[in-house]
C-alpha cells in the first residue's frame, strides 16, 4: 500500500486481532504491531504513524536525515 508516497505493509499475525506493520522513510525502517479486529482501522493507524514521521522528518535538514552530523 502507499500513503503520501510511502510504501507500507499491514499483515495479520497468527494472533487474532494483532496486525504487523512496516514502512520506510529514507534509510529508516519503522515497524510494529497494532491491536484491532478491524483491518481498515489497522491501516489507518499506520497511515497516521506515517504522517507523524513525515512531519517529524520535515523539520530536519538532509544531513540529519542521513545520520550525518549537521555542520
Amino acid at each position: 500500500m502507499n500513503h503520501r508516497g510511502v510504501e507500507f505493509t499491514v499483515a495479520k499475525t497468527a494472533i487474532p486481532g494483532i496486525w504487523q506493520w512496516q514502512f520506510r522513510i529514507g534509510d529508516e525502517v519503522k515497524s510494529g504491531k497494532t491491536e484491532t479486529r478491524i483491518d481498515l482501522l489497522a491501516i489507518r493507524r499506520v497511515q497516521l504513524r506515517i504522517d507523524r514521521e513525515l512531519k517529524r522528518s520535515a523539520g530536519r535538514g538532509p544531513a540529519e536525515l542521513s545520520g550525518r552530523p549537521h555542520p
